[in-house]
């Protein structure tokens, strides 16, 4: 269970550096970020593939959708200029306790 979680992991900084890469694409017309986004989108995707042979699929992609969303808000207001105000402060807090709670749960 801790390797499937190790990949779980993994597919979420692959799923999250190509989220974070997105702008440099420049609509799809820059060729090297195009490949860098669509390649870390298929790695991210094989490896959530992998993890769901030991993890329940509804579990593993609640926590992969779950955390990879909260780390590109972060990861959007740290280095891409974006707000984070109040609201998306909590909106983030209550991901992450969502992530928690299904992981409490799944641990029974």
């Amino acid at each position: 269970m801790f390797a499937a979680f190790g990949l779980l992991l993994a597919a979420i900084a692959a799923e999250v550096a190509a989220s974070a890469a997105l702008p440099r694409t420049h609509g799809f017309r820059d060729p090297f970020w195009t490949v860098f986004v669509v390649g870390g989108y298929a790695v991210s995707i094989w490896l959530l593939a992998l993890v769901v042979r030991h993890m329940p699929v509804s579990t593993a992609y609640a926590i992969w959708a779950g955390l990879g969303t909260a780390a590109v808000a972060v990861i959007g207001a740290v280095w891409l200029g974006e707000s984070l105000d109040p609201l998306k402060i909590a909106a983030l807090g209550m991901i992450i306790v969502g992530v928690v709670v299904l992981n409490l749960q799944g641990a029974h």
